[in-house]
């Protein structure tokens, strides 16, 4: 069973950084996808930013060239890197990684991110 564990979420004022770590036990490069979620209280489960295998990249409108995902396969962690965080950011972050040629798909536990304006 593949566990995912997030990191590095905390309480940080408006135009501040923050940078989310995932640990991904076993191999991060069995995976074709590799995504990070947030959900805030009362809303619906967005994805913020998906890395697909081939380098291909995408983020939600409401954070485009503020955040930026990556991977180190050498550690089997994936980051979200946070930059010019607003209020309306703060939520629970979780990362999601799948390999969908066999139908698996796994989920963190999700880390706070609480932005103060």
């Amino acid at each position: 069973q593949v566990q995912l564990v997030e990191s590095g979420g905390g309480l940080v004022q408006a135009g501040g950084s923050l940078r989310l770590s995932c640990v991904v036990s076993g191999s991060l490069v069995r995976f074709n996808s590799m995504n990070w979620y947030r959900q805030a209280p009362g809303k619906r489960r967005e994805v913020v930013a998906a890395w697909r295998m081939g380098g291909y990249e995408n983020y939600a409108d409401s954070v485009k060239g503020r955040f930026t995902i990556s991977r180190d396969n050498a550690k089997n962690t994936m980051y979200l890197q946070m930059n010019s965080l607003k209020a309306e950011d703060t939520a629970v972050y979780l990362c999601n990684v799948r390999d969908s040629w066999k139908g698996e798909d796994y989920w963190g536990k999700g880390t706070l991110v609480t932005v103060s304006s």
